[in-house]
């Protein structure tokens, strides 16, 4: 039997999409979206874990990314998970993100992005930074 590498994830993006244009017109987009969990403990209490997922698309779909999506949006993907290394400050880092095959844009009917319910999700701003992340 193969391999499966596939990646389903629904959350919300914690800043607008950084786009890149390459010397050939190829672009390429990256955000991060956030998606939460939550659980009652032991005690009873209600706790919530919240994950971070780096979003990479390609070429036509980076282009519907760099129209379309903002801060805050809630989103659907379907991509697979890629790890790669890269060297910063002679520190050699390692990174994982979804490269994105399939997106949709969700939120309620009023915002003429679809018919979705926008998922409970935590405020955007906590997104981490990526900005030493080189591409």
């Amino acid at each position: 039997m193969g391999a499966i590498n596939k990646v389903i994830l629904i959350g919300n993006l914690g800043a607008d999409p950084e786009v890149k244009t390459f010397d050939d017109g190829a672009k390429v987009a990256t955000c991060s979206i956030a998606t939460s969990e939550s659980w009652k403990d032991k005690e009873g209490e209600k706790q919530e874990k919240t994950e971070w997922h780096r979003l990479v698309f390609w070429k036509g779909l980076a282009g519907v990314v760099e129209k379309f999506l903002k801060k805050g949006m809630p989103i659907y993907v379907e991509g697979k998970l890629q790890t790669r290394d890269y060297e910063k400050d002679g520190v050699k880092h390692f990174i994982t993100e979804v490269v994105v095959r399939d997106m949709q844009m969700l939120g309620r009917k009023e915002d003429g992005q679809g018919g979705a319910v926008k998922p409970p999700m935590p405020p955007a701003e906590n997104a981490p930074e990526d900005d030493d992340v080189p591409f």
